[in-house]
């Protein structure tokens, strides 16, 4: 395709795609009728240029090789980070957050995380008849590693009883204690979202709990098992039978909603003109609802902590 006159290409598989050279042109052909398709047409992989022999080598070949006047990256965290360092070594790179987690730092929203909340929400609300009708308490895990975007905006959304996100700090004594308190007033069944990069804190005699880590064969660590394990312990204190649902990889899929179509048209085009313009080592975000670009730098800050006013409504509202 060519915009502002220029050819656009596609690499496959994330930085894998630049590594061995692996690209399609971006004509109308191949991005027609991408607006309702979920996920990437392009691919994805946790490649990263600076955990590959010879990896920021390659990028710069490839830069080389195909006369690219810039390289638009889209990804998370991890990816934002390794784009924010290939920029400060000298490459014209554009960043665009595309993250289910909502956790890149200088953006309020990033692609996918509507998406994700509003399946998620789905599925709490079908739950909510199943768990009156039985008089059961469903956990039910959503995605979130070290923040809890996810978990707080659809468990506010979906009516949950009880929202347990990596920055509440909860122990499960104090679940048990608000899901009592439902049933003092009459309410036999509770819904309760965690985070599943949720660590319990001790109760008072120094229980807690903790899904058991493991790692992919990138050596980084593997989340979820915390809602059973919560279920288990919920159930052993409160009496009550418990169910878990872990939502697990439906989150990342599905159609997207129209927020994220317009917010991905809109960051796209940003992103070109980013390019077309010059202004490298920028990132495209979303301020007060308006289309911006932040420093891409700003990446390394770490993880976006969820917003403290969203977990305290989560909280309030559950009771």
């Amino acid at each position: 395709m060519r915009t502002h006159d220029r050819l656009v290409l596609g690499f496959l598989d994330g930085w894998r795609g630049l590594l061995d050279d692996r690209v399609r042109e971006l004509d109308l052909r191949a991005v027609a009728g991408l607006l309702p398709r979920g996920g990437t047409m392009l691919g994805t992989s946790r490649v990263d240029p600076y955990r590959e022999q010879g990896g920021v080598a390659a990028v710069r070949a490839a830069f080389e090789r195909h006369d690219l006047a810039g390289l638009i990256v889209c990804g998370g965290e991890g990816t934002l980070a390794a784009a924010a360092r290939l920029s400060a070594d000298g490459l014209p790179i554009v960043g665009i957050p595309k993250t289910i987690d909502n956790d890149v730092p200088g953006t309020e929203y990033s692609i996918g995380y509507d998406t994700a909340v509003t399946t998620v929400t789905h599925a709490i609300d079908a739950l909510h008849s199943h768990a009156e009708s039985h008089d059961r308490v469903i956990v039910v895990e959503v995605m979130g590693r070290s923040v809890g975007w996810i978990a707080a905006a659809a468990g506010l959304a979906g009516g949950a009883d009880v929202t347990v996100t990596p920055e509440s700090g909860m122990c499960c004594e104090d679940v048990c204690e608000r899901i009592r308190g439902r049933q003092a007033r009459g309410r036999d069944f509770s819904i309760v979202v965690v985070a599943e990069g949720v660590t319990f804190s001790p109760d008072a005699d120094g229980r807690t709990i903790e899904a058991p880590v493991r790692l992919d064969r990138f050596g980084r660590p593997i989340f979820g098992g915390v809602g059973e394990l919560l279920a288990r312990e919920l159930e052993s204190r409160l009496g009550v039978e418990t169910r878990t649902v872990t939502l697990g990889y439906v989150q990342r899929g599905g159609t997207p909603t129209a927020f994220d179509r317009i917010l991905a048209t809109r960051m796209g085009l940003a992103a070109v003109d980013l390019v077309v313009q010059g202004r490298f080592g920028r990132m495209v975000s979303v301020a007060c609802g308006a289309i911006d670009s932040v420093p891409l730098a700003g990446v390394l800050e770490g993880p976006r902590q969820t917003d403290a006013a969203l977990l305290q409504a989560a909280r309030v509202f559950s009771g």
